[in-house]
């Protein structure tokens, strides 16, 4: 079975940074795209960073220049070093596997927990 589980979220001012990690397992990991999703209250969940196979990179307008997405295949881990963060950025946030880096429909049914980031002062 897959399972994604997210970690690193927490409180921290406007302007700090985070850095998320994902790991899974239950999948050829290498083969596929990952992403991160973020879902804020009342708002739907939107895929703001992926990363492919080879390496390349796709991120929504809102986080580009700020957030920079990582993997390690041999750890079967996906990163999000979040930076200059802002109120706005305050969300649930999700790992999963995007369809490509341009298509956000994520491959996995199974969803793991989140890891909540809040930026406020």
């Amino acid at each position: 079975q897959v399972r994604l589980v997210e970690s690193g979220g927490g409180l921290v001012q406007p302007g700090g940074s985070l850095r998320l990690s994902c790991a899974a397992s239950g999948i050829v990991f290498s083969i596929y795209t990952m992403g991160w999703y973020r879902q804020a209250p009342g708002k739907q969940r939107e895929l703001v960073a992926a990363i492919s196979a080879s390496g390349r990179t796709n991120y929504v307008d809102a986080v580009k220049g700020r957030f920079t997405i990582s993997r390690d295949n041999a750890e079967n881990t996906v990163a999000l070093q979040m930076n200059s963060l802002n109120p706005e950025d305050t969300a649930v946030y999700y790992c999963n596997a995007p369809y490509s880096l341009t298509r956000q429909e994520a491959r996995f049914a199974t969803w793991g927990q989140g890891t909540q980031v809040t930026v406020s002062s």
